[in-house]
């Protein structure tokens, strides 16, 4: 059992925005605003459209291109939700629910490799061919698990990508934190992994990545993360329109809402994420998972940023390039 997983086993691992890798296998957006600014970027509302995956996971489409991040649809139960967490609980992929979700994906984004990022993705890359873009640790889990070593793009943080005119900024960042500052299976690989991935507690967190990605010179750019802790440094002059901010378990990185919106110059919108029961289906609405305080995420977006707008999403609305409902 990894050394996070100890007394309150719930809050140890929510607060590391949980996961690890194999077998794998109401309802309309909220917003708060106080202000409305006008796009950073020049592309119209039309340019690009966003769906929350749930959990971390979104869907991108850019015209007849797209873009995941973070696809967990599977959500399997570990008994977390019931206070019985099993980290040897078997990877699992359900196929039709995946599929039903992802279109046809040109890119896979994956900001670490815990199961609740990394555990549809194996399944994804070996049917879709879509290309991989993780660190050294997500490419030796996935290899092992199957897929072809030539789609995954090795990246550590830095690097400025152009896929024929989608822009990923890969942006070095950080794994959240619980209440004693420790998370669920940390831990990097080097090289393959000794035996094939079967549990969650397989898939360590191998360090965790950001992304911003934009559509075209123009945008909408979104700044992406997986985890409820950053690199103040490395976010700083981004400046993307929308924030897909992940919410956090505890109050163990300081100042964690007024540092990340300072260091991203306040983006036009605001978007939570990670506060969801990631072991429910996507087929109903979102339910909250009780150890992420949502409405204090809010408020507190509402009081150091009163321009930003908060957008609280929903599994089954398709939002255009400024998070406002597009179809339902």
């Amino acid at each position: 059992m990894p050394s996070g997983l100890t007394l309150n086993r719930r809050s140890v691992l929510r607060g590391a925005a949980l996961g690890a890798a194999s077998p794998l296998i109401p309802a309309t957006a909220a917003t708060a605003s106080a202000g409305n600014r006008g796009p950073r970027s020049g592309q119209g509302a039309g340019s690009a459209t966003f769906r929350w995956l749930g959990t971390a996971g979104w869907r991108i489409d850019v015209g007849d291109r797209t873009v995941l991040f973070d696809p967990y649809l599977t959500r399997f139960t570990t008994g977390l939700y019931e206070g019985a967490f099993n980290p040897r609980t078997a990877l699992q992929t359900r196929p039709e629910i995946v599929d039903a979700h992802i279109g046809h994906p040109d890119l896979v984004l994956v900001s670490h490799s815990h199961w609740d990022h990394l555990a549809d993705v194996p399944h994804i890359a070996r049917t879709t061919g879509a290309r991989v873009v993780g660190t050294e640790t997500t490419y030796h889990l996935l290899v092992a698990l199957g897929v072809d070593a030539a789609q995954i793009s090795v990246v550590k943080g830095g690097e400025v990508l152009d896929f024929d005119g989608i822009v990923v900024e890969v942006v070095p960042s950080l794994h959240s934190r619980n209440k004693t500052c420790a998370y669920f299976a940390p831990g990097t690989l080097n090289s393959p992994p000794s035996t094939v991935p079967s549990t969650i507690s397989d898939l360590p967190e191998g360090d965790t990545l950001a992304f911003q990605v934009t559509a075209g010179d123009s945008g909408p750019s979104a700044f992406l993360m997986g985890a409820s802790d950053f690199s103040e440094r490395a976010v700083q002059g981004l400046r993307p329109d929308l924030a897909m901010i992940a919410i956090p378990s505890s109050t163990a990185t300081h100042r964690y809402v007024p540092r990340l919106l300072r260091a991203l110059d306040h983006p036009r919108v605001a978007v939570p994420v990670h506060w969801d029961n990631f072991e429910t289906p996507l087929s109903g609405s979102p339910e909250r998972d009780p150890a992420m305080d949502l409405d204090t995420f809010v408020a507190q977006v509402e009081k150091v940023a009163p321009a930003t707008r908060v957008v609280v999403p929903d599994y089954r609305t398709v939002y255009d390039a400024t998070m406002r409902p597009k179809s339902a």
